[in-house]
């Protein structure tokens, strides 16, 4: 009897907690499970006081709202203000700036899969459809990555004019301004194509729609503003850029130098209140072709002529690039990628206070603008052009894989080249998944700070692996510069990806986890807010309120992770209606959220203030919650596009992957954890039989490298939305061409090889006027008719084309990299003003 009434003590606790049961819930259960005791003569009188006084009464003091907070949380809260990390302004800005939507689900410990399959699938308008099918189409014929690097070193002047004609630079503008107004995931769709085209097109159409002064105008800027430059940015008569990036301050773009001292001066002949602005930028894109110059520089008031305060921060200006003082440099050339990009400067240029992004009342305000901002940029910017590039790697990678043979054998056929080939597409499907997701949740309203930034570490360190892994397939032909070479300037590129909008190392260590602990955590933020707040009354009630939410949700969090611990979540909630092929992916989903959301509240508690300086540890922690938003992406995807069956190597490849990639980071965690005890107790309490989730199969590897060179529906949904090139426009279209014919080739070598093993007809040969040959005594024998001698002399020539590698002179390019190296000079001489 007694051990039953101690097991319903034990198990009536696990209750409470695993449902956040409130204090009064827990005052109940208290009092009768001790009058339970009293009632079955368990425990006699002085037991009674005993468990009266343990339990019972600090159950009622927590239920006592005035008693609690006076004996408890106003303790807590002077104690937590001592050991509360030091913020600064900007710091507040960057984590309070932007939304949180799924992310805050995948945190919490238990996502609400209700909500997930609610989601809208990203779809087009027929407008927009009909944009990509037309103008970018167009687009894309009139620019390559060969010709925009080796002939003009920009985007050709004809491919210029037509995407200011066709309102490429307007895309994000509404119609009353003469742009687009295309919805977040047509200008992503329309990146992504661009970039599996040109890289040079796609950096200079996304950049207007993103990361320029339009962005900033539309959700800021004043009305008169707006009415004069959205509609010329629109047109293309005006080219913007957007100047934040400093020679000391490059990731740490908050503690830019640059300087505005409000004073008053002359403009268009009048004296005005305005700014004397001293800057020195640099990496700027669009910058040396730019006509407005979009600025952010340190406001300082001195003189106090705008108010009270002496530095009212970070301030975002327009400024035209012919007004006098303004310094446009010449160009950085960025590993080859030959979009404009280059630095600017300026010496004491006086621009009035009505160039201030927004007037007057946004002096101050610019950094809170700029994160906001940029976190929808990001979200679709780089995530999308590295797809793009990933998916041109994809496609030709793959027919190339299928098309060129070594020792008689199509080279896809070799386990090792399916290895490459496999991570190639399984890694393409996760990151066009996550670019997908980003772009719905800004369709949907949000500025998502910390989707943005998994979106662009992880799709651009994903996008350099593809790119390596083709470039060790294809080999000599992709160390080969040349028109037909289609992988080489990626290869060169890629680079430009990782450092730019945040260096990658920074967003993985600092804004991943560093943001993402604070405005995903149910609870953190609003600790904070209320041990800042300066009424007393205030805030003990608000941090009382934050305090006990967030002891419940750790040891919620806590129970649910014990128990997936022993079941490895088998018996953990899945979404409704989910498909049930995938039901084991959910439900991992689940168990890995809980774990996020228990290791990032003990790492909390253990290193307090200290733990943004731990970036190894921060890292992988937002690796984790990186990895279920990839999981997640992917599992949503394959929901949105109708549960195609053929699919499902690519979804079970990318869902392993990233379980098995989440699953690494979490071991890291303990196997570096700064306290043992902690560790120890994480391993013990919720993986005491481990962590079941592997890295994919050979034998599925094998499968997702097959649906990679095979024609059809999976790997046309694989490489959607990318570019494919006409042999009348590019050379490169005949590797798709004789890809196309491998089936029906494949068919007609297999019934010739008995003829072959009979004696009929000598061993295939590997050349091309040899192997007409060999066709055409096939069809004298009656083997072959003549529409198949057709098909397989047709099929050799467009195979020998796609496996042709490009020479030129010996004296080739020589005369112009002489003339270029003696214009070269040191960025900063080209700066003087």
């Amino acid at each position: 009897m007694t051990a039953l009434w101690i097991l319903a003590w034990v198990a009536g606790v696990s209750a409470l907690l695993f449902y956040r049961a409130h204090a009064w819930q827990w005052l109940t259960a208290t009092v009768v499970w001790v009058g339970a005791g009293v009632a079955s003569g368990l425990t006699g009188p002085v037991a009674t006081i005993v468990l009266a006084i343990v339990f019972v009464l600090p159950a009622l003091v927590l239920s006592l709202g005035p008693l609690r907070r006076a004996w408890i949380t106003a303790p807590m809260l002077a104690k937590f203000r001592t050991i509360m990390p030091e913020m600064s302004e900007t710091e507040k800005d960057a984590i309070e700036a932007g939304t949180v939507w799924w992310e805050a689900d995948l945190f919490s410990g238990r996502p609400d899969w209700r909500k997930f399959m609610a989601l809208p699938a990203p779809v087009l308008s027929s407008e927009e459809q009909a944009f990509l099918d037309t103008e970018v189409e167009h687009l894309c014929d009139l620019s390559n990555d060969w010709e925009s690097t080796q002939v003009w070193q920009d985007l050709p002047p004809t491919a210029w004019q037509y995407a200011k004609d066709a309102g490429f630079l307007g895309m994000i503008i509404p119609k009353r301004y003469g742009g687009r107004e295309f919805s977040a995931y047509a200008h992503s769709q329309v990146v992504m194509k661009l970039a599996s085209r040109c890289s040079a097109a796609a950096v200079s159409v996304m950049v207007p729609n993103s990361l320029g002064p339009a962005e900033l105008l539309l959700h800021y800027g004043t009305e008169a503003q707006k009415n004069y430059y959205l509609p010329r940015l629109a047109k293309g008569d005006e080219i913007p850029c957007f100047a934040l990036t400093s020679p000391y301050a490059g990731s740490d773009a908050a503690a830019i130098p640059d300087i505005g001292i409000v004073c008053r001066g002359v403009h268009d002949g009048r004296e005005t209140l305005g700014f004397r602005v001293t800057w020195r930028k640099r990496y700027i894109t669009l910058g040396p072709i730019a006509t407005v110059l979009g600025l952010a520089f340190r406001a300082l008031d001195p003189d106090h002529l705008l108010g009270d305060d002496d530095a009212p921060g970070i301030t975002c200006a327009l400024i035209p690039t012919n007004h006098p003082g303004v310094v446009i440099g010449r160009r950085h050339w960025p590993l080859n990628a030959v979009f404009q990009n280059g630095p600017n400067a300026g010496t004491n240029v006086f621009i009035p206070l009505d160039w201030v992004i927004g007037g007057r009342v946004q002096v101050g305000k610019g950094w809170r603008m700029l994160m906001e901002c940029l976190a929808a940029g990001r979200a679709i910017s780089l995530p999308s052009s590295n797809v793009g590039y990933s998916k041109i790697a994809v496609r030709a990678t793959g027919a190339y894989a299928a098309v060129r043979r070594q020792f008689r054998t199509p080279i896809g056929k070799f386990e090792g080249v399916q290895e490459a080939l496999a991570r190639m597409a399984g890694n393409l499907y996760a990151m066009d998944a996550a670019r997908r997701m980003a772009a719905l949740a800004v369709d949907l309203g949000e500025k998502p700070s910390v989707i943005s930034a998994i979106a662009k570490y992880h799709v651009t360190e994903r996008a350099r692996k593809v790119v390596n892994d083709g470039m060790d397939v294809v080999a000599g032909k992709g160390i080969c510069m040349g028109p037909n070479n289609f992988l080489a300037r990626a290869y060169q590129q890629i680079p430009v990806s990782i450092t730019v909008e945040g260096a990658n190392i920074m967003t993985r260590c600092l804004m991943i986890f560093g943001q993402g602990a604070i405005r995903c955590h149910p609870y953190v933020l609003k600790e904070l807010a209320a041990a800042q707040s300066a009424d007393r009354a205030t805030a003990v009630r608000a941090f009382d309120d934050a305090l006990f939410g967030h002891l419940s949700f750790v040891t919620s969090n806590i129970v649910r992770g014990a128990l997936h611990g022993v079941t490895h979540a088998r018996f953990s909630a899945v979404p409704p209606n989910a498909a049930p092929e995938l039901h084991a992916y959910y439900r991992a989903a689940n168990r890995l959220s809980t774990l996020l959301a228990i290791a990032a509240d003990v790492s909390m508690a253990v290193l307090g203030g200290s733990l943004k300086r731990r970036e190894r540890l921060t890292g992988r922690l937002g690796d984790m919650l990186s990895q279920l938003f990839l999981l997640t992406a992917t599992l949503k995807r394959y929901e949105d596009e109708g549960r195609p069956a053929a699919d499902l190597p690519l979804v079970h490849w990318a869902a392993q992957d990233a379980l098995w990639q989440a699953r690494e980071a979490f071991e890291g965690v303990l196997a570096n954890y700064p306290s043992r005890v902690a560790a120890w107790w994480m391993r013990w309490k919720l993986t005491p039989l481990g962590l079941p989730y592997a890295k994919p199969s050979d034998a599925l590897a094998t499968q997702v490298a097959e649906l990679m060179q095979t024609p059809g529906g999976a790997r046309e949904r694989l490489i959607a939305g990318s570019y494919s090139p006409r042999p009348e426009i590019d050379g490169l279209a005949y590797g798709e061409m004789a890809f196309q014919m491998t089936p029906q080739v494949t068919a007609i070598e297999q019934r010739l090889r008995l003829s072959v093993k009979e004696g009929r007809l000598p061993t295939m040969p590997q050349s091309l006027p040899e192997f007409a040959e060999w066709v055409a005594h096939a069809a004298t024998l009656h083997l072959v008719s003549d529409g198949e001698r057709q098909v397989l002399v047709q099929y050799a020539d467009y195979a020998a084309r796609a496996v042709a590698v490009d020479d030129f002179p010996p004296d080739f390019g020589r005369l112009a990299d002489m003339q270029r190296a003696q214009q070269a000079e040191v960025v900063d001489e080209a700066l003087t003003p």
